[in-house]
């Protein structure tokens, strides 16, 4: 539709408690060919139909009874000021400063003198109109690109973090043939979390963030991953670098599952008394996601066969988990994870949320 057409049919309202002076208007606007034009000599009246439906362009007289000018203005200020509202004509024959400068604080666009010069009216109409179409049209263009932003970022997002998960498969893959490694970490961790009354926005992340907990092993060769027996000191050394190796590949983004998930690949080897790796660090200094994703991480270690071990059962590895509280583990997360059955544990994928 041609956008002179689309200005016609834009809804105007005229309000003025002279009725002739309401007439006037209506007859310029209607000769103009404007199509959707509304009238009342009633300011309230008027606020009610704003309510309704909101113009998109307001003949507003300042000097009423009952309800000024003023008042109206400031009934619609919220509106007009966020852009919702409509563009704002005075209507006035008061051309002191004041008041002109009264009504531009509360929200007039222009003004029309009394008595009404027909060429000024709709000249004035038009451009007004034509401003609050191309604004509108300009806010609905913005809103559209922002929609395409996101999901376009959601879908890079989706893109990228199906890369990392494949990575992660990769890495568990030498040593885990079920493949579901990462994401039974990522689930226990969240049943554990949950039971810590951790942020909501944690725990959307976490299931997530702590699958990628071991992506660095990608950089730890077969030899070492899949040794039956007891490693050597400098092939134990080269396992230990899997989490300064994770850290580095899921390190630098803006993504706060990325962000999330490099702290627990750096952290989740780390002990409670200090004596952990990569860093040592101790207690709280490790933060909350590291610990919790420990505790997943070594449960379900014991409680699967690996090249170098046979499975352990729930009931024995839940009892090392117990007794390592305070020195391996954080007290807290062992004693969340002592309040779900051990065997719910085991294989959490399936388990409700």
């Amino acid at each position: 539709m041609p956008v002179e057409t689309q200005l016609r049919q834009m809804r105007i309202l005229v309000v003025d408690d002279v009725a002739v002076n309401v007439e006037l208007l209506s007859r310029m606007l209607a000769d103009a060919g404007y199509t959707n034009v509304d009238t009342t000599t009633d300011p309230l009246a008027a606020l009610q139909s704003c309510a309704q439906h909101m113009p998109d362009l307001l003949l507003l007289d300042l000097h009423m009874p009952v309800l000024t000018g003023y008042e109206v203005l400031d009934a619609l200020g919220p509106s007009i000021h966020s852009g919702l509202g409509p563009a704002v004509l005075v209507l006035t024959s008061d051309v002191t400063v004041e008041a002109r400068r009264r009504a531009l604080d509360a929200g007039a666009r222009d003004f029309v003198s009394k008595p009404f010069d027909y060429d000024e009216v709709l000249l004035r109409v038009r451009n007004h109109l034509e401003m609050h179409y191309f604004q509108r049209e300009l806010d609905a263009q913005n809103k559209r690109l922002e929609t395409a932003v996101r999901s376009r970022t959601r879908e890079l997002e989706a893109s990228r973090m199906e890369v990392l998960d494949r990575l992660a498969l990769v890495a568990e893959y030498r040593d885990d043939a079920t493949n579901h490694h990462a994401r039974r970490i990522g689930r226990a961790s969240v049943m554990l979390a949950r039971r810590l009354d951790l942020p909501a926005e944690t725990l959307e992340l976490l299931e997530q963030a702590a699958s990628l907990h071991d992506v660095g092993k990608i950089a730890v060769s077969d030899t070492i991953l899949r040794k039956p027996g007891r490693l050597t000191p400098g092939e134990f050394a080269v396992m230990r670098s899997h989490t300064i190796a994770g850290g580095r590949i899921l390190g630098g983004s803006r993504s706060p599952v990325l962000r999330l998930a490099e702290r627990i690949a750096l952290t989740h080897h780390e002990r409670w008394d200090g004596t952990g790796y990569p860093r040592g660090l101790a207690a709280r200094d490790i933060p909350p996601a590291g610990r919790i994703v420990a505790v997943a991480d070594v449960f379900d270690a014991l409680t699967h066969a690996r090249p170098y071990k046979q499975a352990w059962s729930p009931q024995e590895a839940a009892a090392e988990i117990v007794a390592a509280a305070g020195t391996q583990f954080d007290p807290a997360v062992v004693a969340a994870f002592a309040a779900h059955e051990p065997a719910m544990l085991v294989d959490p994928i399936g388990a409700a949320r």
